[in-house]
């Protein structure tokens, strides 16, 4: 779809960059909470979108295939767009315009971090435009920027399993992470059902307050889970305990509560994967095949997953 762009897409006051550069990005999912660390640990998920982003000779052009095709906008509104534009500006490099092709495998408003996958994919296609203007500290401040916390979003930016944390000040409020060691034995599978889920909407659900009781227990799973992810994955049952957000957003998220549930009651550290609906497991073996077989004859998609790598440019010429 062909859009009229603005003359200079970016900064218009640095170097104008030229027409034929080209890159192609690839873009983890992610999972955010783990359980017990609402809003501060993140894992990247080998689930990926691929971003092809192509300084043209002017104007705005936009096609989306895969996920979300046909339900997104293809113009200056998709987020794709307004990032790469914006990561241009944070660069001080414009460009006189944009083609953008988006092959999307995560699936949208399931909890797997498609938005912060595109707030990413958007800002890695734009820096290798730029040959790396941009650090990995900015990449993770203006990704998180755009999804206003930086679970997914770092976890996207610097692979493996992260733990961000926000502060904020009267003028300012700064994003940062710092890549987690994994054991190489715990993979992810994910079950991912056909209804979608708002985060607003869940996240609408949580109380103002909880309990003093209730944060010192999630205090110490979230400690407890940097032992489990890093050597002792024999923890993961009770690292991925939660008090703070899974039984108050329950009411909304019926069927991925009954699957965390019951996949629990089998000895696998479920949780709901980020504002759900998606559940995720961690574990050192694959899902075993009566628990595959009973999901997928409910309409739900299982994924076995690597823990993966941050975003990362393919081809560039």
């Amino acid at each position: 779809m062909d859009v009229a762009g603005p003359e200079v897409i970016g900064s218009s006051g640095g170097r104008i960059l030229p027409v034929g550069r080209t890159v192609t990005v690839e873009v983890p999912a992610s999972s955010a909470n783990l359980g017990p660390g609402f809003d501060a640990l993140g894992v990247a998920l080998g689930l990926y979108d691929t971003l092809t982003v192509t300084v043209i000779e002017s104007g705005l052009e936009l096609e989306v295939t895969g996920e979300g095709a046909g339900e997104v906008p293809e113009d200056a509104s998709h987020l794709v767009a307004k990032v790469v534009e914006a990561g241009l500006r944070a660069g001080g490099m414009g460009a006189p315009g944009l083609r953008i092709a988006c092959v999307n495998a995560i699936p949208h408003s399931r909890g797997l971090g498609s938005s912060a996958s595109a707030a990413v994919g958007g800002l890695v296609a734009a820096n290798g435009l730029m040959n790396g203007a941009l650090t990995t500290e900015h990449l993770v401040q203006l990704s998180s920027e755009f999804e206003g916390h930086p679970d997914n979003a770092a976890a996207s930016v610097l692979g493996g399993v992260v733990v961000s944390w926000t502060e904020r000040s009267e003028t300012a409020v700064k994003y940062s992470a710092v890549r987690m060691d994994v054991d190489p034995s715990i993979v992810a599978t994910v079950l991912v059902p056909s209804e979608t889920s708002s985060t607003a909407q869940t996240r609408g659900l949580l109380p103002a307050t909880v309990p003093h009781e209730d944060a010192a227990f999630n205090a110490s799973r979230a400690a407890l889970m940097s032992v489990a992810l890093g050597s002792r994955p024999e923890f993961l049952m009770a690292a991925t305990e939660d008090r703070l957000h899974q039984a108050y957003r329950a009411p909304a998220l019926v069927a991925t509560t009954e699957w965390v549930t019951r996949l629990r009651g089998r000895g696998l550290a479920a949780t709901v994967s980020g504002a759900g609906p998606t559940v995720l497991v961690l574990s050192t073996s694959a899902l075993p095949a009566d628990l595959r077989e009973s999901a997928e004859s409910q309409g739900w998609r299982v994924l076995d997953l690597t823990i993966a790598d941050g975003a990362r440019v393919v081809s560039e010429a």
